[in-house]
């Protein structure tokens, strides 16, 4: 029971968090039909969020485990909602930015604290794996209903109108009640590995981490994942625009359907890993993912989806290229889990702080790469150049595998000497 109420609090901190962090679309057009905000100014909002979750992870992953993951979500949660209380009322961009900062930093603490708890209730890599893909599942569902949350408060009629902004009453209700769940749920303190370190000295082990062979090949697949997860799902609604000529809002509805498919698969891997290994997994996604980006990009040629009304007119193609999501999904988590796994508890944190810091370098690459092969070349040349990280990632992966293989049989020669 109290497992169960320790997710419950980690799943519906990581629920809300979704809802925040992937409504930053929606709020730079409605910043720049409310508030006058020109497109580049609005822009700017993007780097608010990525910058702070890189820079906190980095600067307080060694620092969360000091003072409890408790406290640390809690502090985050609050922080969060007495922003989301004062948008409404100031109504000025300049509190947008400072709520986005916001959200940065407290995700970034919240990330460490539910990666570092997750090690808590788990005690081998397929566990660790099966509940940290139940949780991501979750995520990828708050992303899809923050799309609805916030339609709920925006008038088509009348878009200039700053009525918008009363969601975040909405959503500040919300992250009251997930500050509830976690003040109520047993989360235990971690125990410090040495309590005389100072934070300078667990910063400088943060860092020292990356000269593992292990550390050093996940980080690879990390950034690799984020790659293409970034490269794709940034540019989808772009290329289901320009390429398959289909109207803005189909485009972006479609899009929607990669969410969905991430949420989808990242939800039923959390069960299959219960019954097959991650190893086996990760391999069959990957060369899934390969095949249909060789199947369904040919189909894309030569559509023209201009008369089409509604998400159930579109051609077959376009509802193809975001299930790539569903074999896409697994891949982040499993390999999270995997380090995790292979790391003693206390080292959890500052992993989670890497993971959080390479996995913003990665989406920020795969973004700008993707966008400039869109510009200049075509949108399937694109999405063709995903296949060159996913082989990457195959090639890694295994590297991955087999560095995991040597650590445990490392690990069974200590316990036998001893």
């Amino acid at each position: 029971m109290a497992s169960l109420r320790i997710t419950i609090a980690l799943a519906s901190s990581y629920f809300v968090f979704a809802i925040m962090l992937n409504s930053v679309g929606t709020v730079i057009l409605q910043a720049i039909n409310s508030l006058d905000v020109s497109k580049t100014d609005a822009s700017v909002l993007e780097g608010f969020k990525d910058l702070s979750i890189a820079i906190m992870s980095f600067l307080v992953a060694s620092f969360i485990p000091r003072i409890g993951y408790k406290i640390a979500m809690l502090c985050a949660l609050l922080l969060v909602s007495a922003l989301c209380l004062l948008v409404p009322s100031i109504a000025e961009f300049w509190v947008l930015k400072a709520l986005f900062a916001a959200i940065g930093c407290s995700f970034a603490v919240v990330k460490i604290s539910v990666y570092s708890i997750i090690g808590q209730l788990s005690d081998n890599a397929n566990k660790h794996s099966s509940l940290l893909n139940t949780i991501e599942g979750v995520f990828m569902l708050g992303v899809l209903s923050g799309y609805w949350i916030f339609a709920l408060f925006i008038d088509a009629n009348n878009p200039q109108s700053n009525e918008w902004l009363n969601v975040y009453y909405m959503l500040a209700a919300i992250v009251l009640v997930t500050t509830f769940t976690v003040l109520t749920a047993p989360i235990k303190s971690p125990e410090l590995h040495n309590q005389k370190q100072s934070q300078v000295d667990a910063f400088l082990d943060m860092l020292k981490l990356t000269y593992q062979p292990l550390v050093l090949i996940f980080v690879v697949s990390a950034f690799l994942y984020v790659l293409i997860e970034q490269g794709v799902g940034t540019w989808l609604p772009t290329f289901n625009n320009q390429v398959l000529k289909l109207p803005v809002d189909v485009s972006i509805q479609l899009a929607s359907l990669f969410a969905a498919a991430l949420a989808l698969g990242r939800l039923v891997a959390g069960q299959v890993l219960r019954f097959i290994s991650w190893f086996k997994m990760l391999l069959t996604c990957l060369i899934t993912m390969g095949l249909l980006i060789l199947l369904v990009l040919p189909l894309t040629h030569d559509v023209d989806g201009s008369q089409v009304k509604n998400i159930f007119d579109v051609p077959f193609a376009a509802y193809m290229l975001p299930l790539v999501g569903f074999f896409m999904a697994p891949i982040y988590p499993l390999l999270n889990s995997v380090m995790l796994s292979s790391l003693e508890k206390h080292k959890h944190a500052a992993m989670t702080g890497l993971i959080v810091v390479f996995s913003a370098l990665g989406g920020t690459t795969g973004s700008i790469i993707t966008g400039f092969v869109f510009d200049k070349f075509s949108g399937q040349h694109a999405f063709y150049l995903t296949l060159l990280p996913i082989v990457l990632l195959l090639v890694s992966v295994s590297a991955f595998k087999k560095a995991t293989l040597v650590l445990e049989n490392g690990l069974t020669r200590q316990a036998i000497k001893e």
